[in-house]
């Protein structure tokens, strides 16, 4: 069972940092628009609004590799769970379980970043029409 447990270890702690990268990816692009809030009212540039627009597609993309990645890594954790001990071979080979609902592009258009960044670009259009 140690062969097993040590696996399963290795797995999640590659799981913590991938969900680490995404909380700092978020958060960096709310600094971000929030940045560019600051300066468009300190300015009087509803211009500059405009601006924030750019990184908020990037983020998400950057966002949904992140979540597709922990996304294999879960399907792997799962994998390995059900393995008998003498079937554990430390493979940390994700391959297989990186299409489908783990895709980049399904994982960009999940629920969870569609809600947030889809908020993000909602809260820059609502500052646009009020500034205008």
């Amino acid at each position: 069972m140690d062969k097993k447990i040590k696996h399963l270890e290795m797995i999640q702690s590659i799981i913590n940092q991938i969900a680490n990268h995404s909380f700092m990816i978020r958060g960096w692009s709310l600094t971000l628009v929030s940045v560019l809030f600051a300066l468009t009212v300190k300015e009087a540039k509803p211009e500059y609004i405009l601006v924030a627009y750019i990184p908020i597609p990037i983020f998400w993309l950057l966002d949904g590799f992140f979540f597709s990645q922990e996304r294999a890594f879960r399907a792997l954790y799962n994998r390995v769970r059900g393995l008998n001990e003498e079937e554990v071979d430390f493979s940390m080979n994700k391959s297989d379980f990186s299409g489908g609902k783990n895709s980049w592009f399904r994982s960009t258009c999940s629920k969870t970043l569609s809600i947030y960044y889809l908020t993000l670009s909602a809260a820059v259009t609502i500052v646009l029409i009020v500034l205008r």
